[in-house]
């Protein structure tokens, strides 16, 4: 009788080492799932961090008066164009009048039938700057024409004058001309224009008509200023007027005010940024049967406490010189959902009526007597501050410990890992053994088993 055994040998399952393994890793998956529910609270805290960032931003960029200040002019535009610092400009009214426009010392030479092939010859121009320096274009044969002249000019360092050629429009035979323009304006550059030789040409080059330079003339509230250009930078505190138009005996209001409009589309910005994060901190907390606290940030103490203390910063009094107010005071509210909402009606008509009461209350007041008293937007970046403040603010402090505990899950993984493909390798030898020690017993039986079929034990008793 043969002595027999299992499938491979040893009569235990063919995958046995695959399964022992496959109950080694559950623990490793158990830490996995851990691992993947801190790691979407941790993904939801960067979120609100970043949602608090950009508060902080918009609360920076808007911090004090002259951040917050907008300023807008109206004027009459097809006279002359405005552009303001607004940290330098105040508010006012001003009348202006246009007489005259800075100009440049400018000539036109004769005309040629064309502008890079008619030749003028070869020869030199001559000319005096205003600052009294004399400089001299040599014209050689390769550029003589009016395009080469023109390059010439416009090539040469510190020529202080430009040049170009035009079409006069006048549909002639010769139709083209260039313009000489000395660079600066105004009566202290006027130029003698330039002395022409040449030699050789087609036709005479020769300056045909010339305009000499002068100053601009503005009159500002009834008195005349005269300027070099056609800018005016020094006349109105933080305003630039740039000229673009001369009408005398016709005269405009040129008038900066507070630009109602942009100021309150600041604050409604901020009211975003702060209710995106109060958003976030509801929608967390909305909690039902089906809601799996593991994975969310529902109920954290550190949404109660974010929560506490931006109410906290938004309900302050705040100093100004008309005494205590508060953010309400100007429209700034909370509506029923838990949000705030900026009455604009009500902030514009603020704004309009008393500038500096709604720059205060935003921005704070200060002076020798009471010191420095925080406004609405000092309240608001001081929690935010503190919370963001690494390392000991409650964000920063949170992303970390989600961090670390991310990490020391991994640590583990890993070390169980290494302690699994340790196990593996010691079965699959130890297996290997074992298969090798029942090869080898089969082999014996079988050789027994042939052995007794050859010989009769009985017949040899005979």
């Amino acid at each position: 009788m043969g002595i027999s055994f299992g499938s491979i040998n040893t009569g235990l399952p063919k995958d046995i080492v695959k399964q022992i393994i496959e109950a080694e890793k559950i623990p490793i998956k158990k830490m996995e799932g851990r691992k993947g529910k801190i790691n979407s609270k941790k993904e939801l805290v960067g979120d609100l961090v970043k949602r608090m960032e950009d508060m902080r931003g918009l609360l920076n960029a808007n911090s004090d008066d002259r951040s917050l200040k907008e300023l807008s002019a109206a004027y009459d535009d097809k006279i002359v164009g405005v552009t303001m610092d607004k940290n330098a400009a105040k508010p006012g009214s001003h009348q202006i009048e246009v007489l005259q426009l800075a100009q440049k010392s400018s000539a036109m030479t004769s005309a040629f039938e064309s502008k890079d092939e008619s030749y003028i010859g070869v020869g030199y121009i001559q000319y005096q700057l205003p600052n009294g320096d004399s400089k001299e274009i040599y014209i050689d044969p390769d550029n003589s024409s009016l395009e080469g002249v023109a390059k010439l000019i416009n090539n040469t360092p510190d020529a202080g004058m430009s040049a170009k050629v035009i079409d006069d429009g006048t549909g002639g035979d010769a139709p083209y001309r260039m313009i000489i323009s000395l660079e600066g304006s105004g009566d202290g550059n006027i130029a003698e224009f330039p002395y022409m030789y040449f030699v050789d040409g087609e036709n005479d080059f020769f300056l045909e008509k010339e305009r000499p330079a002068q100053d601009a003339i503005i009159k500002v509230d009834g008195f005349e200023v005269q300027l070099p250009e056609n800018k005016a930078k020094d006349i109105i505190e933080g305003v630039t007027i740039d000229l673009k138009k001369a009408v005398p005996g016709e005269e405009f209001s040129l008038s900066v005010t507070e630009d109602i409009q942009k100021i309150s589309e600041k604050i409604q910005g901020i009211v975003e940024k702060i209710n995106s994060v109060l958003s976030f901190i509801k929608e967390q907390n909305t909690l039902d049967e089906n809601s799996d606290t593991s994975r969310t940030l529902g109920g954290d103490f550190i949404l109660q406490t974010l929560e506490s203390r931006l109410r906290s910063a938004l309900f302050k009094n705040i100093l100004t010189e008309d005494g205590f107010k508060r953010a309400g005071d100007i429209g700034i509210t909370f509506q029923r959902d838990g949000l705030l909402k900026l009455d604009t009606k009500k902030f514009d008509n603020e704004l309009s009526s008393n500038y500096k009461k709604v720059s205060q209350i935003l921005t704070g007041y200060a002076n020798a007597e009471v010191g420095n008293n925080p406004g609405f937007v000092d309240n608001l970046k001081e929690t935010v501050n503190n919370t963001l403040r690494s390392p000991s603010g409650i964000l920063r402090s949170r992303q970390r410990s989600l961090k670390n505990s991310i990490s020391q899950i991994d640590r583990r993984i890993q070390q169980k890992q290494r302690t699994i493909e340790r196990k593996e390798k010691n079965l699959k030898d130890k297996f290997a053994r074992l298969e090798g020690t029942i090869s080898q017993i089969q082999n014996q039986g079988a050789g027994i088993a042939a052995l007794g079929a050859q010989t009769n034990p009985v017949t040899q008793l005979g």
